[in-house]
């Protein structure tokens, strides 16, 4: 037994190598494992801070300033609104049917005092929210408003006038 033990030895090649440097080291680091530091995680603290920042522009959008406006003065302000507002929309495409290079001039003109109306009519309510419904200012509102309509119905009654000059004119030109 001894000669088969002397051959496996002599025939085998064992590594013999001497380890690489800082072995020991690694070897008793595990060996003796240190307590692992905790550290902190930016984790919860990246969603918490998003959290913060969406609540805070959901406070920001929520709690703006509340302004009034003719329809919170009153149901039946709140009803001359909309019928103010429906008339002036369904008179402004009763216009654009009618918009062609020979009406152009006039129905551009129309809208820019209707935007000068409606540079006034801000200011009104920026009146109205510091007088706290003052009925003079309410007035003014509402006249306002009338004088929008009548500005669209003297375009149309423009247009129409145009329209008849045209067609008088086309049957003078075939007569």
């Amino acid at each position: 037994m001894e000669d088969k033990l002397n051959t496996f030895f002599k025939n085998t090649d064992f590594d013999v190598d001497v380890p690489r440097f800082g072995h020991l080291d690694r070897f008793e680091k595990r060996l003796h494992p240190q307590k692992k530091k905790r550290t902190f995680s930016y984790k919860w603290m990246s969603i918490a801070a998003s959290i913060v920042l969406v609540l805070g522009f959901w406070l920001g959008a929520n709690i703006t300033d509340k302004t009034l406006s003719l329809a919170d003065v009153s149901p039946e302000m709140q009803e001359t609104e909309t019928f103010f507002t429906s008339t002036i929309k369904q008179e402004l495409k009763e216009i654009e049917k009618f918009r062609n290079p020979t009406t152009e001039r006039v129905i551009e003109d129309a809208l820019n005092q209707l935007e000068r109306l409606e540079e006034k009519y801000q200011d009104l309510v920026k009146s109205l929210n510091k007088s706290n419904n003052d009925r003079r200012v309410v007035y003014a509102m509402i006249s306002n408003y009338q004088n929008r309509i009548e500005i669209l119905q003297d375009v149309l009654n423009q247009i129409d006038k145009i329209k008849k000059f045209k067609v008088n004119s086309n049957d003078e030109i075939y007569l």
